[in-house]
């Protein structure tokens, strides 16, 4: 089974919580970003707490460990279940991340490959490699891998083995769900869900990668 992951990147906090609300018998989880938190606050946990589905801060943390990990607190405070680091920092600055998730009973996802053509202006010539050996090297509950380069999710893979690759681009952005779907664990999911006339019916459409 292939987790559905709902990128909840809607702006209105008041749809945001109706197409959650509507989506959340079909998700596994809800990915939240800066687009709804910065219009919402933190306190959108509070309204979405109730669908009884983690709720993972995907603010691509990227600072020094310090910085990086009073985000996290504040992020674990408000009641999400798991964040997402940039792997670019380094080795620092993802333990800190990690640390403070596993200190409060969360997980942390860190990126190593992005899904849009210019991430391969930087994420490249053995790049994500590097990033995915040093996730599990510092204990990370997973990778962040694009679902619109699967050859790249299969060289990653071999890497991380069994943690978790959570993997964003399918839909909109061209990636297909069921080429993705066999090589991670979960497959992330927005635009074509939340922009669709009835979003429940588009995730009731992705049910396939569940079962």
């Amino acid at each position: 089974m292939t987790d559905l992951v709902l990128a909840l990147d809607v702006t209105d906090p008041g749809r945001a919580v109706s197409v959650a609300t509507a989506c959340a018998p079909h998700l596994d989880a809800i990915k939240l970003g800066y687009p709804l938190v910065l219009r919402s606050g933190l306190s959108i946990t509070r309204d979405l707490s109730s669908l009884g589905l983690p709720l993972v801060a995907d603010f691509k943390v990227a600072d020094i460990p310090n910085t990086n990990r009073l985000i996290a607190e504040a992020v674990f405070s408000a009641g999400f279940d798991g964040i997402i680091c940039h792997g670019f920092c380094g080795e620092d600055s993802v333990l800190a991340c990690v640390e403070t998730a596993h200190g409060q009973g969360g997980r942390c996802f860190v990126v190593a490959e992005m899904s849009h053509p210019g991430a391969l202006t930087f994420f490249s010539a053995g790049v994500p490699e590097r990033i995915a050996r040093m996730a599990v090297s510092l204990g990370a509950d997973g990778i962040i891998a694009p679902a619109t380069r699967p050859e790249r999710v299969r060289a990653l893979r071999g890497i991380v083995r069994d943690r978790l690759i959570w993997s964003p681009g399918a839909g909109a952005q061209g990636g297909d769900p069921k080429v993705i779907a066999p090589l991670v664990d979960g497959i992330i999911v927005g635009r074509q869900v939340y922009q669709a006339a009835d979003p429940a019916a588009e995730a009731a459409a992705l049910g396939f990668l569940r079962r």
